[in-house]
């Protein structure tokens, strides 16, 4: 894979790529906390205080009190029985494997998963069994099918980054047998749906009883590091058999401060999600206008699948003189020859919005055939 361009963020909601300013629709800091002035003050005098990390695992000296109170804040910003961090929100569902693994005799996984779950599924011991993308009828045929005794587990994203759907997980349950558990990956969703942005537990309104939620604070809280939201039994579990864990050293201690800090934020000033809603709302509703079959999703992701390499190549021409960014990504579980991922945050402004849309509805009046899929 060619190594990508370097860029800078010089504002909000622009980029600096080879000395030009551009708009930027890109990335997952769904609010743009990875610039707040209060989050990277917080980092800052977190460094100043304490130094940029504990430099141990936290199971022999490395178990700073900064990491209790980010936990304590996050379980009340999810609602969740309790709550573990760990160093990277990909470690999530793999230190979730290792602590369930033998366990379970088959796993269930969305053929959709990011590759985090992939390879957390490969860790459980388990038959892995792959199901239709967000096709709850698939998964009660593959359980009918399976042969008795079976303890099953499902692995799902809970807002899939392709392009912002969201897993039907009260429809999983009620295909799941009363003793299976279902592992969530919402990196994307946490924050981001859900009347609170508590995440996609939130938006289906599940209880959290069988569930697992993981997540990362890289994305909508603007920091680094991941957390696992589950049952106090299951972090005692996680800190006894999960080799990961236990020889991990915690995220620097700055990006825990700045992650503290922006789940206050986001639990006191339901504004940023108001914002983020509104934004994707405005775009969606314009591309629909303009032709776009735009899919009924409620995550701030927009995908543009051109059909062919010459489409791709107008489309990038467009977006760079209109002044964007353009979003053309290859990624694991996305088609081959790649598409535009356009993903709306809540502080860009109206007249970007309304740049983008004018390219692109332009663009769909020269391309009628131009699909999302």
């Amino acid at each position: 894979m060619k190594e990508p361009e370097q860029l800078r963020q010089v504002d909000k909601t622009h980029v600096l790529l080879k000395g030009r300013k551009l708009s930027y629709f890109s990335g997952c800091d769904y609010f743009r906390l990875a610039s707040h002035p209060a989050i990277v003050e917080a980092a800052r005098t977190a460094a100043a205080r304490f130094g940029l990390s504990v430099s141990a695992s936290r199971m022999t000296t490395g178990n700073h009190p900064l990491l209790g109170e980010t936990e304590q804040t996050l379980r009340l910003f999810f609602g969740a029985p309790d709550a573990l961090l760990v160093p990277a929100g990909y470690f999530t569902n793999l230190i979730v494997a290792q602590a369930l693994a033998g366990t379970f005799t088959h796993a269930l996984i969305d053929e959709s998963a990011h590759p985090a779950l992939k390879d957390a599924a490969g860790m459980l011991g388990a038959t892995i069994l792959p199901f239709k993308h967000l096709q709850p009828a698939d998964v009660a045929r593959i359980i009918q099918e399976t042969p008795a005794p079976a303890r099953f587990i499902l692995l799902t994203d809970g807002m899939f980054s392709n392009d912002g759907a969201a897993a039907p997980l009260r429809e999983y349950l009620q295909a799941l047998p009363a003793s299976a558990l279902l592992l969530v990956d919402d990196a994307h969703g946490a924050g981001v749906l859900g009347k609170t942005g508590r995440g996609t537990l939130e938006h289906c309104r599940v209880p959290r009883t069988r569930i697992i939620q993981t997540a990362t604070l890289s994305k909508s809280f603007g920091a680094g590091g991941g957390v696992i939201l589950a049952t106090r039994a299951l972090r005692r579990q996680i800190m006894g058999k999960s080799r990961l864990f236990i020889g991990s050293t915690p995220a620097p201690l700055p990006i825990l401060a700045g992650a503290l800090a922006a789940s206050r934020l986001l639990r006191r000033r339901k504004s940023f999600l108001t914002r983020l809603h509104n934004n994707a709302t405005r775009v969606k509703t314009g591309l629909r206008n303009a032709g776009f079959p735009v899919p009924e999703t409620p995550g701030p992701i927009i995908p543009i699948h051109p059909r062919s390499p010459s489409e791709a190549t107008h489309l990038n021409r467009a977006l760079l003189q209109a002044g964007i960014l353009p979003p053309f990504i290859k990624y694991p579980g996305g088609p081959a020859s790649g598409y535009f991922r356009f993903v709306i945050s809540s502080e860009h402004t109206r007249p970007q919005l309304d740049t983008l849309l004018h390219v692109l509805a332009r663009h769909q009046e020269q391309f009628p055939h131009i699909h999302n899929r």
